[in-house]
Parts: structure tokens; sequence; C-alpha cells
């Protein structure tokens, strides 16, 4: 069995990578094959509305009809058996390359009818791992929840079973004295950093273990 795993950050060594790497790790202890693309070494773009994926009887039907780096990997994804997606929260959502790569995962198995109906080859898990620099507190109070759910329906919608991972209050910067950031105490980031980071490190393992355990019991 495979399990895929997708940065949508633009830093491959930090904390989003690294807990995808940790993700890997835990299917790995399952016996799993796999594999992490970083989005942003591929040139590619979002959905761009052809409806080419809805066409009756189109040669696309079903596939989008984008051309690009990110071709080649679409169709290898029907091939594994569980998703792990990651990106750094900007501005309230994920970042603009998983944006576009969800948007490109996503709608050309949706169906557009009264039953909800997908086109995706088989059912798999889907899981997010979502960083961010502020708090949990913050998280809920300015709406990121509901961002998250979002991802998590259509993916349980179009895909499989989702859920996500949730990493709060991360360390942003290896030096904060170099950066205009007075509104966080770099003490107290370096202190979760160490104490609490290797924590989520787990959960992450965690999760491509049981990805990996999940498919084994479909068998």
């Amino acid at each position: 069995m495979k399990v895929m795993a997708f940065n949508g950050s633009p830093r491959k060594k930090w904390n989003t990578a690294i807990l995808l790497e940790k993700a890997l790790e835990g299917a790995r202890s399952r016996g799993a094959e796999t594999e992490l693309i970083h989005l942003y070494d591929l040139n590619y773009k979002g959905c761009k509305s052809c409806f080419a994926c809805k066409l009756k009887g189109g040669k696309s039907y079903g596939r989008c009809n984008i051309k690009d780096e990110l071709t080649p990997i679409l169709d290898r994804i029907t091939e594994s058996d569980a998703l792990i997606l990651g990106s750094p929260i900007y501005l309230g959502t994920a970042t603009g390359e998983m944006r576009s790569f969800f948007e490109r995962l996503i709608f050309p198995y949706l169906v557009y009818d009264s039953e909800g109906s997908t086109l995706f080859p088989k059912r798999m898990p889907v899981g997010f791992i979502y960083t961010m620099g502020v708090t949990e507190k913050v998280m809920k109070e300015v709406g990121y929840l509901e961002h998250f759910k979002v991802a998590e329906r259509l993916a349980g919608r179009i895909i499989g079973e989702a859920e996500s991972l949730l990493v709060t209050d991360t360390y942003q910067f290896d030096d904060y004295s170099r950066y205009v950031s007075s509104r966080f105490d770099p003490e107290a980031k370096l202190k979760r950093r160490k104490e609490v980071f290797p924590v989520d490190c787990e959960r992450a393992f965690d999760m491509g273990a049981r990805f990996a355990g999940k498919n084994e019991l479909l068998k």
C-alpha cells in the first residue's frame, strides 16, 4: 500500500514539512510505501473552469483537462491508498499552492447531481495537517475552524474519511530578534517548540500509522 503526502509550504525543512515526514514515518512503520511531494517545486495553476471534466461524452470526463506538471501526479494519486495534505495557514487559510492543488484534486470527481456522487475510483483516508503561528484560542476566535471543516467535508464526500491535525502557536523563525515580531514572546515560542511540538510530531506519526492500518483492514 502507498501513502502520498503533499507539502503546501514553501519551506521544505520547517514545521509543516517536519510533520508530514513524521506522518510518513508512521505509515512506513506499518509497511507502507510513501512519497512526499513539495507543491512549490511544481509549475501548475488551479482549476480554470473549463468544465471539460463534466462534459457529457467528453474525453476528459471525470479527469482534469489541464496539462502541466501536476497532471502526472494527479494520475498517481488514484493508485495510492491514503493522502495527507499539509499547509501552513496564511491569512486565515491554506497557501495558494495548496488551494490550487485541492481544486484540481477534488473538482474533476465532483458530480453535479442530486445524490452528491463521486467519480473518484475508490475510498481512501485523507488527512490534513495545518500549522499556524496563532494560538488555539485565536484560531477559534477568528474562524479558522470553518475553513478546515469545509476541506474535510469536500474530501470526505469525494475521496474518503477525512480528519485534521491542527498545530498552533508554532515557532516561525530561527532568530526572532531579526524580525519585526513584537507581538510574540520568543522565549515562550521556543519553550513550546521544545515541549509541545514533539507531541504534535507524535500525533502526525500516529495519523500515518493509522492510515496505513486502515487500508490493511480494507484489503
